[in-house]
């Protein structure tokens, strides 16, 4: 599920932010060194798929410092599998929401919830591996 997190970011980066600068600048709209960094611009949908791309970078640290802790303690089984399916999961969903549609309040809870699912999984696992870790001291 760690491979398919970075996937995911890399895929949402080529498809949202790849896509439209590489269009610009082929197209002849906008130089190859014009995107600003400190800067938000563009289309709307361009705008957002910055940002989810962003969230993606911000939250696949965390799942991979606790994989690594899972690895670490030799932490397995379905309830582990199932977590971490749902992390992705939804994390992918979160990003489809945040990048297809118009950020109304009713689309941002929504985006919201998925976003809590990652949470919740994060904490989950965790207190899985301090859990097993104590356990076996």
């Amino acid at each position: 599920m760690l491979l398919g997190f970075a996937a995911w970011t890399l895929l949402l980066l080529m498809v949202t932010v790849g896509i439209y600068r590489w269009g610009r600048i082929l197209a002849g709209l906008s130089g190859i060194a014009s995107f600003r960094s400190d800067q938000l611009e563009g289309a709307p949908w361009y705008q957002r798929g910055t940002r989810a791309h962003a969230n993606c970078i911000e939250n696949l640290p965390v799942f991979g410092a606790i994989v690594i802790a899972l690895q670490a303690g030799h932490v397995t089984g379905s309830l582990v599998n199932w977590l971490s399916i749902a992390i992705l999961a939804a994390r992918v969903v979160q990003s489809l929401v945040h990048v297809c549609l118009i950020q109304t309040d009713k689309v941002v809870a929504f985006r919201f919830s998925f976003y809590s699912v990652q949470l919740i999984s994060f904490i989950w696992l965790i207190s899985i591996v301090v859990l097993r870790l104590n356990a076996g001291t």
